[in-house]
């Protein structure tokens, strides 16, 4: 299973599409790896600095619809070689929360009111999060606040993401 735990990178926007993720002209490099350097390169955020605000972040806190465009594996393949394996936020398109679940990354969707709360408390702070999967919490820590949020997954994709993604499952499984 993958490390959900470390430091959190905010990303204050709703709608950021894969294209934004991982641009469509680096789609033909052969590894992944070779998709690094690439994360978030496109996307539009104010103070955001893409060559020095994603070293070191483990985890994604976002907003609303995020992974919308095009569905490919390379968006979340582009967060697993960077280390971050946890993306929070209120909403996914569809596709690539299956397809960070089928990496064995989590895609993890909290309630808006919620997630409007983290980003008031923590989005300015230097801030960690703690998974707990057996509990199904996050603990978000900057200094001396800190945050408890439950989450839900469902059995399957925690099937998944112990498994260590689908082809892990599937080998297990079939």
């Amino acid at each position: 299973m993958k490390n959900f735990n470390g430091k959190v990178l905010f990303l204050d926007r709703s709608d950021i599409n894969t294209d934004e993720i991982i641009p469509a002209k680096y789609l033909t490099e052969i590894s992944k790896e070779a998709l690094k350097p690439y994360l978030l390169e496109d996307i539009v955020l104010q103070g955001f600095n893409q060559a020095k605000d994603i070293k070191g972040k483990s985890v994604v806190v976002t907003r609303d619809n995020f992974g919308c465009g095009s569905s490919r594996e390379h968006a979340p393949w582009a967060f697993e070689v960077n280390g971050i394996n946890l993306v929070i936020a209120s909403g996914f398109a569809r596709i690539f929360r299956q397809n960070m679940f089928n990496c064995g990354m989590m895609a993890v969707e909290i309630d808006k009111a919620l997630l409007d709360r983290i980003f008031n408390l923590f989005a300015d702070k230097d801030t960690a999060v703690e998974t707990d999967m057996d509990k199904m919490t996050f603990k978000f820590i900057a200094d001396d606040l800190i945050e408890i949020v439950p989450f839900t997954i469902s059995e399957y994709d925690f099937s998944l993401v112990k498994a260590g993604g689908w082809v892990d499952y599937a080998d297990k499984n079939y």
